[in-house]
Formats: C-alpha cells, structure tokens, sequence
C-alpha cells in the first residue's frame, strides 16, 4: 500500500459481534477509511475509539465513496451474498465473512463476477491464517506425520446462540475449510446428524462425516449447547498424531509419536509423551487481514479465495441435505471419482438410501439409485444408470458398467465383472471360488466372472465362477451355469443348456434367425451367432 492518504482504503460494513473485531484490525494495520453499520450509537462509540474513521448508515453511500477500494463484510449470514455482489460490481475488492452466501448458486455466482471484474474476493475462513495450522499442514507436507488416516474437529460452546442461521452454517465452515486445507482434497461423501433442542427449527448440535478420495475420514462436531469452551484439531497419521487446541494459550500444536504393535497378531497400542511444537505467535485474524491487503497490492488469489469458500458452501449444503433426509448418504459433484450429485440440483443425482453403507474408495457413476440396506464394499466400481436393490453386497472391487440393474438379495463378489446394461434377477448367485471350505482361505484362487455386455441373468439363477456369461445371453430362471454361454444363447436348467438364440431386442429368434419383433438378422459363424451387418 501506498505510504499516504491513500493508504486508508478499506471499510467495514457490519461493526456487531464479530465486525469489531475486523475493525480494530484494520484499524491497527493503518488501512481503515470508513464503518458502516445500521446501529447509530455504535457508530458513535466508534468514533470516539478511533478518531478520524468516517461512518455511515448507509451501504450504497459507501460503495459510492472512490476512495474506497476494498469492502469488508461482517453483517448476518443473511446479508454477504447481495452485499458483496453489490459491492464487486460496484468495483470493490470483497473480503467476506463466511458463509459467503447461503445458495450454492449465489455463491457460483460471486466468483463468475468476481473473476469478469478482476476483482479480489476472499471468504474470511480463519484457521487458514492460524500460525498452528499453518505450521500443522507443513508437517503434513513434509511427512513427518505419515500417511494421514483419519482427521476430527470439534467446536464447542455455551456462547452466542444464533436466531439466523443454525449450528452447522455458523460452526462448521471453520471446520471444513481447515480439513480441505490440510488434506489438499474434497470429500466424495458425507454425512450429518442433528438436534434441535432450543428452537424446533434451528439445529443446535451436529455431528458430521467426510468421506475422501484418498480413504481419510474426517467428523466435525458442533455444538453451542457445551458447558465449556472447546475447540480441538486431531490428525492421526501412521507415524504420529497431532492435536491442535485451539483455545489453550492462543493456540497449542502437539505432537504424539503413538505406535500401534502387533502382538499375537493383535494390534497393540503404545502411548508416548506429547512434544509440543514451536510455532511463531501472532493473531490469526490480523494475519487473515494482512493476506487481504497483500492480495490487494499484487492482485494475487488469496489463500480462502471464491473457489475455496464455493466447496465449503457446496459440502454445507449437502450436510444439510443429509441431515434433512436423517443423516442420508450424499455424494459430491466436485469428486474426482465418478461418485457424483449435484447439491444445486443441476445436474444427476447419485440416491444412496439411508440404511445403504458405502466403504471409503467406491466409485458409482451419476444417475445410479443405491437401495435400502445394500453394501457397497471398498474398491468397487460402479457405472451411471444403474438401479442396485435392496439387501445386495458388491465387492470388494467388483466391476460394475453402466445401465446395469441388480435386484433384491445379489451379492456380487470380487472377480466379478458386469458390463454395461446387464440384467440380474433377484436372488440370483455368483461364487468366486470352485472349492470353498471354512477353515482355508482361498482368496489368491478366485476365479474371475465375465457377464457381457446386454445379458440377462434370471431369478435365482447360479453363475460358477470361471465362465464367461456371452453378450445378449439369457440365463434362465432357476439354471446353474458350469461353462461358457455364447452370445445371444438362452441356456437352461441344471446344469445349464443350450435352448436356442435370443434376439439383443430380448425375443427368441426363429430358426431363420430372423427376429420377428425388430426385423434384426442374424449369421452362425462357427457355431457362434453374429449380428448382421446394416
């Protein structure tokens, strides 16, 4: 910033519980031109706290003033998204309290204008800028921790209890920003569960779940009905874990090199002492305002810049989602897997029902409908379209393409592979194994399944592993299939037979090969139906 007049560039709008505090920052760094807030007789003692600071009552007189170049908001949650519009095309620099809006639309639509306008637009997640945090995500990079494996918050209270917002929205972004900060990643799932026990129509305590891509679990719990205040951070990494107190001294980081043994083929845990870390003191919340005005100088991306406060605002949403269909499975259309749901609504759904539990590492392709009390084990793969039903088990790392559907009481095991629009009736059978016992573990013998592309497997059918289910085929209901079926072939009974060619339109094909249905003519070619051509 410049060294003169010009240096006073900054304003504040919304000077209550949290603006003052924005306030007195900027104030201190030498930059604040102007307050503004609805409040006259806090207008007033600001005056006489810092003299020489202009105030107003008035947004649009402010955004008016040319000597203004960047806006501060610290107003109700209610309030950041028309503000700060206003405020970006007015073509002012926007530092925002979080939320930065309360629509995932109008949050997209922040960093459209903020992006057309050039303009910088930082969303004010806290922790981001916390010496611990900082110094906490260095030895993450490092890997001093390990591998991380699983990551929990908790922020609690018996403080200010909000009438505009619940828990979650004013708790949780600190949260979910810190998370996606230290684990460079988006969750593909999450989860949530609440209480309302002060208001029926404000939550008043949650506990979140994140699923990412990497296999880290991450819970946040949030509350503003706790008889003290605490605000913790724990990474668990295979060599150390790491707690960072965010209310004891300012801010404490901890490391605790635990081991975890095997004895007997048991996993034992060995305690250690904590070490604490060395981390520069300062205040978070001047650093975070110190980042803004250096962006503002370099037109740099801020660290929690739109883009940043857009996720937070998305993964918010789909908690709340969750929690209005009673802690439902939500999948995430910004994962780098295919597990894939719009909160906005605009584009496909992933339905995971209630009782459905899906492992960490899962891919399901958007459209899918995942049915009630199915398990969808680690590593499976699972295309768009498909319709998986009630009381079914994929995996672990079964191949699933698109179309297909699965009806009630399947289980499709590992090595087995389904292709694209396959059928399979319910309660029909898949093995992996050709001799199974109990008390022998035979998993380097599985014995992989192919069902190609289009085939119809009927009800309570049984597939031997090792075979080849052809493109097309039809299994009948009830057979047992102890070899290869050719394409197009309908097989029959036990063991399974051969009882004639079936067109791809699902009608039994005459002796001419021709389907009397569709008009689809069809060749033996070494024993093997093939389409005709044109």
């Amino acid at each position: 910033m410049k060294n003169t007049d010009d240096k006073k560039n900054i304003a504040v709008a919304g000077a209550g519980y949290w603006g003052k505090n924005l306030v007195r920052n900027f104030y201190e760094l030498g930059v604040l031109r102007t307050i503004c807030d609805s409040n006259q007789d806090r207008l007033l003692a600001f005056q006489e706290q810092y003299p020489g600071i202009n105030s107003t009552l008035s947004y649009s007189h402010l955004l008016k003033d040319p000597g203004i170049r960047a806006v501060v908001i610290a107003t109700p949650a209610l309030y950041h998204y028309e503000m700060a519009k206003e405020a970006l095309l007015a073509g002012k620099d926007v530092f925002v309290e979080k939320p930065m809006a309360l629509e995932v639309k109008e949050g997209e639509e922040l960093v459209r204008i903020s992006k057309k306008e050039g303009r910088i637009l930082l969303v004010g997640h806290i922790l981001q800028y916390h010496p611990c945090v900082l110094k906490l995500k260095e030895l993450i990079n490092h890997g001093d921790l390990g591998k991380i494996q699983y990551i929990y918050s908790n922020r609690l209270n018996l403080g200010k209890i909000r009438t505009e917002e619940n828990i979650l929205w004013s708790f949780a972004p600190h949260d979910i920003s810190v998370m996606l900060g230290l684990l460079g990643e988006s969750p593909q799932t999450v989860t949530a569960h609440g209480g309302s026990f002060l208001q029926p129509s404000l939550v008043d305590v949650t506990m979140t779940t994140l699923s990412f891509p990497s296999g880290v679990k991450g819970h946040i719990f949030v509350s503003w009905l706790h008889p003290f205040k605490d605000q913790k951070l724990i990474v668990v990494g295979e060599k150390k874990m790491a707690v960072f107190d965010g209310i004891a001294n300012q801010g404490t980081l901890t490391l605790y090199p635990h081991k975890v043994e095997w004895i007997d083929r048991i996993p034992v845990g060995k305690m250690a002492e904590g070490e604490e870390v060395t981390v520069e003191t300062s205040e978070p919340l001047k650093e975070e305002c110190r980042h803004f005005l250096e962006c503002m100088d370099k037109r740099e991306t801020p660290k929690s810049d739109g883009e940043e406060g857009l996720q937070v605002l998305k993964i918010l949403h789909a908690f709340q989602e969750s929690m209005d269909h009673q802690g439902q499975v939500i999948s995430l259309s910004n994962a780098p897997l295919s597990n894939r749901s719009a909160v906005s609504g605009e584009s496909p759904k992933v339905f995971i029902h209630s009782s459905a539990v899906i492992d960490d590492d899962c891919e399901i392709g958007e459209g899918t409908k995942i049915w009630n009390v199915t398990h969808i084990l680690s590593g499976s793969e699972i295309g768009k379209k498909c319709n998986i039903g009630q009381n079914v088990v994929v995996g672990p790392k079964a191949i699933i393409g698109n179309g297909v559907k699965i009806q009630n009481n399947v289980s499709v095991y590992e090595r087995v592979t389904l292709e694209d629009d396959v059928f399979c009736g319910p309660s029909m059978v898949f093995t992996n194994v050709v001799n199974p016992r109990s008390h022998i573990v035979r998993k380097s013998e599985y014995k992989p399944t192919l069902v190609k592309k289009g085939a119809t497997l009927g009800a309570n059918c049984t597939i031997l592993c090792g075979n080849v289910i052809g493109q097309y085929a039809l299994v009948g209901a009830g057979a047992v299939v102890t070899r290869d079926v050719p394409d197009y072939a309908v097989v029959m009974g036990n063991p399974a037979r051969f009882g004639g060619w079936i067109c791809k339109c699902g009608i039994k094909l005459p002796g001419g090969l021709e389907c009397g249905e569709c008009g689809q003519g069809y060749v033996l070619n070494d024993e093997n139906l093939v389409m005709k051509s044109g």
